[in-house]
């Protein structure tokens, strides 16, 4: 194959990474910004210069050949490395800049403003992800660092604990358990608990306590896109929820919180890419320790 033919651009491999994600040019287009003929060619082109079909494309649908199934991790890695070069060079220049994530119950202020007084010359910003995974925003380069809640992949990632929170079941206000000085996943074992959508499996098992000591999962309560939804949702009758006190900060007269005890407390990480060692990034690792505390974790504890 000659070198011409190896001339392979990244938009081009992120716009065959779209379409063997979604399966569909159509979806793919849109996800893009990009119309449909044009996304077409361009992945034809690609496979012109590769002298391989990489998508079958059938009335149901688009699916990887056998080439594209061999050529998509390598696609994946190629613009990961990109994306780590590109967060390299950034990171090097001045002034620097840096992203911090949070997940709900979380607060990071303290840290903030450490990190703030440390680097007056840097643009430190933070940014709420609900939901999102730790492990897909960091790794898109969309933040620098992330403060949250352990289970999630860490792949690729440098997890540091931070502080364990015991975990609780709120309840309505009126709720039989509402007052309980504690209790156990028998006092619960028939009340419905939320489901988040596009939660980490991993994660919604831990905050659903699943499996049951007797295998069978939690009975299923509504889906909840936010927190505030969870709260609202419990207030009303339709589930209990489980969590940590930090999760229902602020007075709500009607709800009440209740600990519980026989299961693993909630771990508090702070999630970087692995390997980054940028001047902020490790500032910003320092002012996590020292002013993001609760309860330490013991040591000899492995976060994962």
């Amino acid at each position: 194959m000659t070198e011409a033919a190896l001339d392979v651009s990244l938009r081009v491999l992120r716009y065959f990474v779209a379409v063997a994600d979604h399966e569909n040019f159509s979806r793919a287009a849109v996800v893009l910004h990009v119309g449909q003929p044009s996304l077409s060619r361009q992945i034809r082109g690609l496979e012109r210069q590769l002298g391989v079909r990489l998508l079958d494309r059938t009335p149901q649908g688009t699916r990887l050949s056998t080439a594209g199934q061999a050529f998509l991790p390598r696609a994946r890695a190629l613009l990961r490395a990109a994306d780590d070069a590109a967060a390299a060079a950034r990171a090097a220049a001045e002034p620097a800049e840096i992203s911090i994530g949070y997940t709900p119950g979380l607060v990071v202020t303290a840290a903030i403003r450490e990190l703030r007084r440390r680097c007056p010359d840097a643009t430190v910003r933070t940014r709420y992800l609900g939901w999102r995974r730790p492990a897909e925003v960091l790794l898109d380069h969309q933040v620098d660092a992330v403060v949250a809640r352990l289970p999630f992949p860490a792949d690729r990632l440098q997890v540091t604990p931070l502080y364990h929170e015991p975990r609780v079941v709120i309840v309505p206000r009126d709720h039989r358990l509402a007052g309980r000085p504690s209790v156990g996943l028998e006092d619960i074992a028939d009340e419905p608990l939320p489901q988040v959508s596009g939660l980490d499996p991993a994660c919604s098992a831990f905050w659903r306590l699943e499996p049951r000591p007797d295998g069978r999962p939690a009975p299923a309560g509504p889906v909840m896109d936010t927190l505030d939804d969870t709260l609202e949702f419990v207030a009303s009758g339709d589930t209990l929820a489980i969590a940590t006190a930090s999760h229902a900060q602020g007075p709500r007269p009607d709800l009440a919180l209740v600990p519980l005890h026989g299961v693993a407390p909630s771990t508090v990480v702070l999630v970087t890419r692995a390997g980054d060692s940028g001047r902020l990034v490790t500032e910003f690792r320092k002012c996590a320790a020292e002013r993001l505390r609760g309860r330490p974790v013991p040591s000899g504890v492995s976060p994962l």
